[in-house]
Order: structure tokens, then C-alpha cells, then sequence
């Protein structure tokens, strides 16, 4: 019997625990790292607020997060491998935890960023462990269920951050935003000890430990390092210092770029690379990959423009703008089960393609967007997500491990995450760079229509005055108050036109996902399918 057959075979044995008990432990501490990757979002403000700084850094609390996530993802297969999954993963929830503790009690930037590259390290290697423990912990057929349970928490938690960061923020302050995750994490390590099992041997950790320090691709994990730190810094500072108008944008471009082309050869050629390119790089799971990275852009980008725009333009609390993604949330629960056990009866691509086909109509749906929309436009907009988003997700996750060797799970699935993340990333920047420009864009072309000769401008400008002087202002401030605003307006509707635009390009994005999909391959359903390792 083959060493990968000998592991397939090690990974069906009896369990001591039953396998859906094991999901949902292991669910429980991903969805408090999830839900880390966007609590903090609507609570930006207040923490710039209390920490005495100006928003643009404030923002490098969710960036600095995402920098040491996934850099830490790279890593995490060779992490679990050498020491033990279990260990890596209880060792990774008290890292997480404690950094949560320590972020909540921080008295300045420099502290709470600090803090948050922890929490960042200790996060990035719960989510691939976890869904390695379920490719393994159940056969082929149940694995569609079980990623739809683990998805629950993959995919709902950057939708309730929101509404649970906004509501602590304004009734209690930041600091809790990150000190809620010290009882779930304590619970969470009790509950792994417990039932999750410890697959090596104790005798063992010291020859594997010892192998595991040898063959460390120091190298390899140096240039991807580099390459997705200073990717990070440039989508985050990218538009407020002119993008490559900035010597220092292009140096952190220059160096990305070179790290990248210098890793090509050096992992494919490698081994033990800390990133195998051969799987990145076959056809099955390099589309699933890239499915994945508009996934997480979709995901993450439109869970950070919505709070943004209804608090910037509709005048919502953090709380009513985190309550307007809920019902999303809510219907990605019911999906989430749904679409597990659709993947069975259907292929994968077909599922991709439905759930891309209605993303598109979510984001169709937003660009009818004006002043007058109430709650229900926003919660709409959000089931449509809640609705495209389990059929996409549930479907890369189960399809990507088709063909993987059981020892090669964990790379699998730490790639998938660098994906969702990485995917994130570009797109909350892409979103954000396309708001603000395009905004400067409308607002010019709507200002040139104002003009003491454009009839309907004179029209507005004389009511909004005759208004004003009804309310009691005399006819110089009412004159003034009327100019205000006109261009109060202006800027407005500027505003919706360019978050209009913003949803045009993630519509597009989701499209470009339905030809995409055709890249995966059938998989084989039902109980005699293979364990993958072939």
C-alpha cells in the first residue's frame, strides 16, 4: 500500500468523537478569528476618537490584522505538519485570545497595532487546520455538509462584525470589540482538548519536530513575507498618497513584484516549499483559487462599503448600519445546509455559476440606489449576498480538495484562505479607490451645470431661498443658506453615483466568476468517491 493510500486510509479509521461534534468545535474559535476581520470596521471612528489619531491610521488596525494573517497562512501547513495540528491549533486560539485582551487594553496606536500583528498570527492558522481537520474527519460525500457547516462561520461572520461591533460601540466602547474574544477562546480551547483528536504519535513529536526544522523553507517563507506585507501596505495606502504619484508606493510595489518573480522559480523547483506551486498551479485547484479570490473581494468589500455608506450618507449609528446586513447573515445560515447537500446531486461548477449569477443581480439591485431608499432596500440587498454567496463558497471548498493527497490537506486549504483574504484585500482597496475617484468625477461634471445662466439651477437656488426666508432668515443669510444647499446636494449626489459606480465593478467581478467556474472539473458524488488521494 502507497504512503498516500496508507494515509487515506488512517484518515476514514473509526473516530473517537463524532465527526459533526468535531465541526462544531472547530467552528466555534474560526468564526471569533472571522469575525475579527471586520468587527473593528464600524468601530474606526470611535477608536481614532480615543486613541487621538486621524482616520487614515486609524485604519491600519484592520490592515496590520490582514498583513500578519496572511503571511502567517503561508506558513501554517508546515506549522500544523511539525507540530502537530492539534497543538498548532489550540496553540494559535491562545495566541489569538490573549492578543484580543491585550489589544482591548491598549493606550495607543503603536500598542493596539502591535496587539492586532499578534492577533493576526495567531488567527491565521485556525482557519486552514480547521477545514484540513474536516477534509479528514469525514468521507467525500459528507464533506459538501460538513464545509457548509464550517462555512456558517467563514461566511457569516464578516456579516454579523458589523452589526455586533456597531452595537458594542455604541452602547458600550472599542475596547470590548476585542475583549469579547477572551471567553470564547478559553471555551474554544477547552472544547478542542476535548474532542478533537491528536492524529501523531508521542513518540513521534521529537524525530517530527527535528524533520520539520530541517527542511523549513526559510527562504521561500522570507519572500512571500515580503511580497504580501508590502502588497498590504500599498492597497492600504495606495490611494491616500496618489498611488505611484508616491515614491514610497513604489517601493513597496517594486519590492512585492520582485519578491513574487523571485518565489516562481524558487517554489516550483523546491520540494518542501512553503507554498506548493504544483497544486497552486493545476487546473482544478488554481480555479478554485481564483473563484475563491472573488469570493472574498465580493464578501469583504461589500461588508466595509455598506456600513461606510449608510453611516456617511444615510446618517446611520453603527448599530442600525451593522442591523441592515443581519437579515443577510440570517439567510446565509439557511443557505449554508442547503447548498452542502446540493453538492452532492449537483457539480460544483453549476453551483458556482448560480451563485455568481446572483451576485450579479445583488449588485445590479444596489445601483438603483438614491435618497430615498429605506431599511428594507439595504436588508434586500444583503439576502440577495446571503443567498449567491453559500453556493459559491460551499462549492470551492468541498470541489478544491478533488485530487489532493490527505498530506498535502493543510497546504490546500492555508491557499484557499490566502485566497478569500488576499481577495479581500484587493477589493476593499479596488472599492475604495473607485469611490473616491469617481466621486471627484461626478462631483466635476455636476458642477458644471452650475452656472448663473442653467435655468433649473436658478429654479432651485430662488425655492431653497424663498424656503429659508419662510423659516425666518433674512434674505442675505437665506441666500447664503441656499447656496449651501445646492452644493449640500451636488456632493450627494455625486456621492451615490460613485458608490453606484462601486457596485458596477464588484457586479463585474461576479460575472467574470461565472466563465471562470466552467475551469472546474466534475467531481465524483456519492459514497463511491474517492478520498482524493489520487
Amino acid at each position: 500500500m502507497s504512503h498516500a493510500a496508507a494515509a487515506a486510509t488512517a484518515s476514514r479509521s473509526p473516530a473517537k468523537h463524532n465527526p459533526w461534534i468535531v465541526a462544531i468545535v472547530i467552528s466555534i474559535a474560526t468564526f471569533m478569528e472571522v469575525l475579527d476581520t471586520t468587527i473593528a470596521n464600524v468601530a474606526l471612528r470611535n477608536i481614532a476618537g480615543g486613541l487621538a489619531v486621524g482616520p487614515d491610521e486609524a485604519a491600519w488596525v484592520v490592515t496590520s490584522y490582514l498583513v500578519a494573517n496572511a503571511i502567517v497562512l503561508c506558513a501554517s501547513s508546515w506549522l500544523a505538519q511539525t507540530f502537530g495540528r492539534k497543538r498548532f491549533y489550540m496553540a494559535c486560539v491562545a495566541i489569538f485570545s490573549l492578543s484580543s485582551v491585550l489589544c482591548g487594553f491598549a493606550t495607543s496606536l503603536q500598542e493596539l497595532l502591535l496587539f492586532r500583528v499578534l492577533q493576526g498570527l495567531g488567527g491565521g492558522g485556525m482557519a486552514p487546520v480547521s477545514q484540513s481537520i474536516l477534509a479528514d474527519s469525514f468521507p467525500p460525500e459528507k464533506r459538501g455538509q460538513a464545509f457548509a457547516l464550517y462555512g456558517v462561520a467563514i461566511v457569516v461572520a464578516p456579516i454579523v462584525g458589523p452589526t455586533l461591533g456597531g452595537w458594542i460601540t455604541d452602547n458600550y466602547s472599542w475596547h470590548w470589540v476585542f475583549l469579547i474574544n477572551a471567553p470564547v477562546g478559553l471555551l474554544s480551547l477547552g472544547l478542542v482538548h476535548v474532542f478533537v483528536e491528536q492524529k501523531t504519535h508521542p513518540d513521534d513529536r521529537g524525530k517530527r519536530l527535528l524533520h520539520g526544522l530541517r527542511n523549513f523553507d526559510l527562504i521561500g517563507f522570507a519572500l512571500i513575507a515580503a511580497c504580501l506585507g508590502s502588497l498590504e501596505i500599498v492597497l492600504d495606502q495606495g490611494q491616500r498618497d496618489d498611488w505611484f504619484g508616491s515614491n514610497v508606493i513604489v517601493f513597496f510595489t517594486a519590492v512585492s513584484v520582485v519578491c513574487f518573480l523571485l518565489f516562481l522559480p524558487w517554489g516550483y523547483l523546491r520540494k518542501n516549499s512553503v507554498i506548493d506551486l504544483h497544486i497552486l498551479f493545476s487546473r482544478q485547484f488554481g480555479a478554485c483559487f481564483l473563484v475563491m479570490l472573488g469570493t472574498g473581494g465580493i464578501l469583504i468589500s461589500t461588508v466595509q462599503i455598506l456600513p461606510q455608506l449608510l453611516q456617511d450618507n444615510f446618517g446611520y449609528t453603527a448599530t442600525l448600519a451593522g442591523l441592515a446586513l443581519s437579515p443577510g447573515g440570517m439567510v446565509t445560515m439557511v443557505m449554508m445546509p442547503i447548498a452542502g447537500r446540493l453538492t452532492g446531486i449537483v457539480q460544483p461548477r453549476y453551483l458556482i455559476m448560480t451563485g455568481a449569477a446572483v451576485m450579479v443581480f445583488a449588485m445590479y439591485n444596489l445601483t438603483n440606489l438614491y435618497s430615498g431608499n429605506d431599511f428594507s432596500f439595504f436588508v434586500w440587498s444583503r439576502v440577495y449576498i446571503g443567498i449567491g454567496l453559500p453556493l459559491i463558497f460551499v462549492s470551492i471548498t468541498s470541489a478544491s480538495y478533488e485530487g489532493i493527497p490527505p498530506d498535502k490537506t493543510d497546504q490546500a486549504s492555508a491557499l484557499i484562505n490566502v485566497g478569500r483574504n488576499l481577495g479581500g484585500s484587493i477589493f476593499v482597496s479596488i472599492a475604495q479607490t473607485v469611490l473616491a475617484q469617481r466621486q471627484q468625477f461626478h462631483q466635476s461634471r455636476l458642477v458644471e451645470h452650475i452656472t448663473p445662466a442653467d435655468w433649473h439651477y436658478q429654479s432651485t437656488l430662488a425655492q431653497a431661498t424663498q424656503y429659508f426666508i419662510q423659516k425666518g432668515a433674512t434674505a442675505a443669510d437665506a441666500a447664503r443658506q441656499a447656496l449651501a444647499f445646492v452644493q449640500q446636494i451636488v456632493q450627494q449626489q455625486a456621492s451615490f453615483l460613485a458608490y453606484i459606480d462601486v457596485f458596477v465593478v464588484i457586479g463585474v467581478l461576479a460575472f467574470c466568476m461565472i466563465p471562470l467556474a466552467m475551469l472546474v472539473r466534475p467531481v465524483k458524488q456519492g459514497k463511491g468517491a474517492p478520498s482524493g488521494a489520487h
